[in-house]
């Protein structure tokens, strides 16, 4: 099990591999945007900022152009990276010709079927949308459930992304995700309670009292 921070901005990137605990980063084309850079050359550079996986979402739309540009992206660093590959029938295809060589994570899905399809193409995570899905669908828990009772007893691993809260977060763990991926923010508030701070307070008071006495 294994958190990865969904960003391609590197002062968010360099932050949270400081922390230690964070396994690597997501991105896709919006979060890359977000950067100023989408090219192969901002993928080299945050492979050298992060010591785990680096996600890398395929933009090409056809499957010779989408093997192009895998293998393209998974030479820039073949020991760190993971294509992530839209669930359609030609990412689909890809995946089943990359698969045996490269990581492959089938992004984009909406239904178990597709979580089954992309299971059979030798994926090595399937991606579900939690936020998005309970926005569009109506219960995006009940889907990361469904996705994960459709990948049990297989090879397959479910990342869980489109986190906004950490009650989300808890509420993919509990349905069966593997992993999470969450933006910056709320990995931050993750790591907060006001309960907590409370008692940490309460302990600093303890010992300050203690010293002067």
């Amino acid at each position: 099990m294994a958190i990865f921070l969904d960003s391609g901005i590197h002062s968010e990137v360099k932050e949270a591999m400081a922390w230690g605990f964070v396994a690597g980063i997501t991105t896709n084309p919006v979060l890359l945007a977000a950067s100023g850079d989408v090219s192969l050359n901002a993928l080299r550079q945050l492979c050298k900022m992060v010591p785990g996986r680096v996600f890398y979402q395929l933009m090409s739309m056809d499957l010779d152009s989408m093997i192009r540009e895998a293998q393209a992206a998974f030479s820039r660093s073949p020991s760190q990276i993971v294509l992530k590959v839209p669930c359609t029938l030609f990412g689909l295809q890809a995946v089943a010709r990359l698969s045996l060589e490269i990581p492959c994570a089938v992004t984009a899905l909406f239904s178990p079927a597709q979580a089954y399809l992309a299971r059979e193409a030798g994926a090595r995570y399937v991606i579900s949308y939690l936020n998005r899905s309970t926005r569009l669908l109506g219960d995006g828990v009940a889907l990361v459930e469904a996705m994960a009772a459709v990948l049990g007893n297989s090879s397959t691993e479910l990342v869980a992304a489109s986190i906004k809260s950490p009650a989300e977060a808890v509420a993919a763990l509990n349905a069966g995700a593997d992993h999470l991926a969450v933006p910056f923010e709320v990995i931050k508030r993750m790591s907060h309670h006001p309960l907590t701070q409370q008692a940490i307070e309460e302990f600093d008071l303890a010992a300050r009292s203690s010293t002067a006495a």
